[in-house]
């Protein structure tokens, strides 16, 4: 899937390309699916364009079998099923990956539906555990629940032991109670400080895991708890908004922001191999399950895109080949 030029959904290009060959360390895989992320909305529109030496297309991550393998790479073979975290090119019937960012297809998951979990687990993993290390016990704050960061967030939350607490819209809160939210908000109609202090006791947030960045800024301090851990992921309520630093101190908080795309491939496959240990183990005991809203055919990438961008879906919308 190219994009000639940036602009609307209509600016994807389902067009014929050169087969991809794997490099030294890397191997090739068939794609059976891939799935829509925010990212590949703002790459489409010209904002978010690919690291150097990564693929031009988008998708973040795929699901498929690999068909080859290149020099230098040690316990994959072709034929397997895998799933993978990828920089570009996952909108492809092929794409060459890195074999350190290559997972084996889950226990229990199909393989279409693998695709809906690479980005979303080492996203929300190396975040919610690696940088806030979120204890059991703890209050973890999400925004965007009914997102596929925010509905994995929710189930890897539960499972640890934490007490989620989710913004969403109204529609969406029953199903994310279904998959483990103790409280869920109505980020158009209540207050997320006021309601977070009430599920707590007035303590507030332990963990705050924010897509909207500035817009939300003063009030995600606001809802920490003493010692809280802000980490902000996302940039949907703008790039710059003012921070009361008084008021951090004052909680002992602290802040972190983090990209997932453009981290040196060694980093990426630090989380994976993480993921591969801590996370897999609870999907396989269906503690956290892939979150599909719905498949579209590859081809009709545009309508994905839009779907994406009404907001209206629970979950990941994944792109499939066949």
């Amino acid at each position: 899937m190219t994009i000639p030029e940036p602009g609307g959904p209509d600016a994807l290009v389902w067009s014929e390309v050169p087969d991809p060959e794997p490099g030294p360390g890397e191997v090739v895989v068939d794609v059976r699916a891939s799935a829509v992320n925010r990212a590949d909305l703002l790459q489409r529109q010209g904002h978010y364009p690919p690291p150097p030496g990564a693929s031009a297309y988008p998708g973040l991550e795929c699901s498929g079998v690999i068909s080859a393998v290149g020099p230098d790479v040690a316990g994959w073979e072709v034929g397997r099923e895998v799933c993978a975290l990828l920089a570009g090119g996952g909108y492809a019937e092929r794409v060459a990956v890195p074999a350190g960012q290559l997972l084996p297809v889950p226990a229990g998951v199909d393989l279409v539906d693998a695709a809906a979990l690479p980005e979303v687990a080492c996203t929300v993993w190396s975040n919610v555990v690696q940088v806030a290390r979120l204890g059991r016990g703890e209050t973890l704050l999400l925004h965007g629940g009914g997102s596929g960061i925010g509905t994995f967030a929710i189930q890897l939350g539960a499972a640890l032991g934490a007490l989620v607490v989710v913004t969403a819209r109204a529609a969406k809160h029953e199903r994310l109670r279904e998959l483990g939210a103790a409280h869920t908000i109505d980020y158009r109609e209540q207050d997320f400080v006021e309601e977070v202090r009430r599920v707590t006791g007035g303590r507030g947030a332990d963990v705050i895991l924010d897509i909207m960045g500035a817009a939300y800024l003063p009030r995600n301090v606001a809802a920490l708890a003493t010692g809280g851990r802000l980490v902000v992921i996302g940039m949907q309520g703008g790039r710059r908004g003012e921070l009361d630093l008084g008021a951090l101190l004052a909680k002992r908080g602290t802040i972190a922001a983090t990209a997932l795309r453009s981290r040196p491939l060694v980093e990426k496959a630090e989380i994976v191999r993480g993921v591969r240990e801590e996370v897999w183990p609870l999907v396989k005991l269906g503690a956290v399950r892939p979150v599909v809203d719905r498949r579209v055919p590859m081809t009709e990438a545009a309508r994905a895109h839009r779907l994406v961008e009404s907001n209206d879906h629970v979950g990941k919308v994944l792109l499939t080949t066949g």
